[in-house]
């Protein structure tokens, strides 16, 4: 009955196929290391928008120099819940709590739950979002424009 209503599949050269739903067009994306993750582009009801598509096209190549960045952030939104379970562990039965000793130590406790294009703020950003298996209770999201890490937020909801 709606079926003129629903958005054309769009093909792109690098990604392949991206469907619009709920207000955005999903598709896939592979990070060396980690492998597909879902993308999601901003745009209107015809395409994604151009330039959402053009900073995705730089996701692959430049995820190896955020991740730097991005592994600083991650450890120190680790930190205190380390304290937490720590101080948890000295007055109770410790409780399974991953021990990461330095920021490039935490890639084995994160996964990518997926990677958007979108305005934040008037402008377009990439986020990553990132499972992570000291805060089970949120999804963070590295914020980055320009190849420069904005913030991490420590509670995103998967678009």
């Amino acid at each position: 009955m709606f079926g003129w209503f629903k958005s054309t599949p769009f093909v792109d050269a690098q990604f392949g196929e991206f469907r619009r739903s709920r207000g955005a067009w999903r598709g896939t994306l592979t990070l060396e290391g980690v492998g597909s993750v879902p993308l999601v582009l901003s745009g209107d009801r015809a395409a994604p928008a151009a330039d959402a598509l053009c900073i995705a096209r730089t996701i692959p190549s430049g995820y190896a120099s955020w991740r730097p960045m991005i592994e600083r952030e991650l450890f120190e939104h680790y930190s205190p819940y380390a304290e937490a379970a720590a101080e948890e562990a000295a007055s109770s039965t410790p409780s399974e709590f991953p021990r990461i000793d330095s920021a490039a130590s935490v890639w084995p406790h994160t996964a990518i739950r997926y990677v958007q294009v979108s305005p934040l703020s008037g402008e377009l950003t990439i986020e990553i979002g990132y499972r992570v298996a000291w805060d089970e209770e949120h999804t963070l999201g590295a914020r980055l424009r320009d190849g420069r890490m904005l913030e991490l937020c420590g509670s995103v909801l998967a678009p």
